[in-house]
């Protein structure tokens, strides 16, 4: 079973050496990762991609809570998600015919030519890893130059909230309403 989990960790230098040692060093091995700092510039998220199933997960989670610099783990695939990859990837693309098919593809695919070569170009496509494997198969005919992804991201969806109701039984006043009588 394939497993999203979102680490929040202090964004100090040899966290991700730590981690990742931990981890294999306990045999598990991380499919994909993706490190990047949060709205705090004192924490970063690192989204892994871990296969195994619920005691496996329960295991990997533990271990990255005892570890100091780890602030919080989230298993993010337990919950209501999206998810996504980027990939940048070099395609030949001699000028005429191919290179509008290719065009054409990358629109479809809703890609962006991000860069134009004299016999290439690249292309910019993030979403979903089904996504990104399909365009990468529209591509092999024309020849793939060079490709580069990475690591998948994830953020829970936000969870519904219930309008609140006042003790009269009336709806709230708008608090933009409130905020603007203020001023």
């Amino acid at each position: 079973m394939r497993h999203v989990l979102s680490a929040v960790v202090q964004n100090v230098p040899g966290v991700l050496a730590h981690i990742s040692g931990m981890l294999a060093s306990r045999g598990y091995n991380i499919d994909s990762l993706a490190v990047g700092e949060t709205e705090d510039p004192q924490l970063s998220r690192m989204t892994f991609v871990v296969r195994g199933d619920d005691r496996v997960l329960e295991q990997i989670r533990k271990q990255l809570e005892k570890i100091v610099t780890v602030v919080k783990v989230v298993d993010v695939s337990s919950q209501d998600y999206v998810e996504r990859d980027l990939m940048l990837i070099k395609i030949k693309a001699p000028p005429g015919g191919k290179r509008s098919e290719i065009r054409e593809l990358a629109d479809i695919f809703r890609g962006r030519i991000v860069d134009v070569g004299p016999d290439e170009v690249m292309i910019e496509i993030s979403g979903k890893e089904n996504k990104i494997e399909a365009f990468i198969d529209r591509m092999r005919p024309y020849g793939i130059v060079e490709l580069v992804r990475t690591g998948r991201i994830a953020m829970v969806r936000n969870t519904p909230v219930k309008p609140e109701v006042a003790p009269n039984g009336a709806a709230p006043e708008n608090s933009l309403r409130k905020y603007v009588k203020q001023k």
